[in-house]
């Protein structure tokens, strides 16, 4: 299963660090994706979203206002599901997904790993 992390820090203070690396450390596929390039222990943060990938899951960790420039491009990559971590909540891009037969569920990716929830 490969989850798309979109807002990933280099920081290790921040939750999308956390989760590429708590997703890693169970095993996941990672491909994460942020405003700069960068590494979290051995994934590389790319700056450029993905075209024509395979993608079960999306992990968001970016605010609303700034989901719009990706709203199109998440879209086009059909996820099975997008999870709206913490601070992400975004009900008209929700109801975007919804409408496209795309799971969009309001949850802390991290939640769901420490519970064994993950692939549920």
């Amino acid at each position: 299963m490969v989850t798309l992390v979109l807002g990933a820090s280099e920081n290790p203070e921040r939750y999308s660090y956390k989760a590429v690396e708590r997703l890693q450390k169970e095993g996941y596929k990672v491909i994460a994706i942020g405003r700069k390039s960068g590494q979290i222990r051995g994934t590389t943060i790319q700056t450029e979203f993905p075209l024509n990938l395979e993608i079960h899951t999306l992990s968001l960790y970016l605010s609303p206002k700034n989901q719009g420039e990706w709203e199109d491009a998440i879209l086009s990559l059909k996820p099975q599901r997008v999870l709206f971590n913490p601070g992400t909540e975004n009900p008209a891009f929700a109801q975007r997904l919804r409408r496209a037969k795309i799971q969009a569920l309001e949850v802390c990716t991290l939640v769901l790993l420490a519970t064994n929830q993950y692939e549920s």
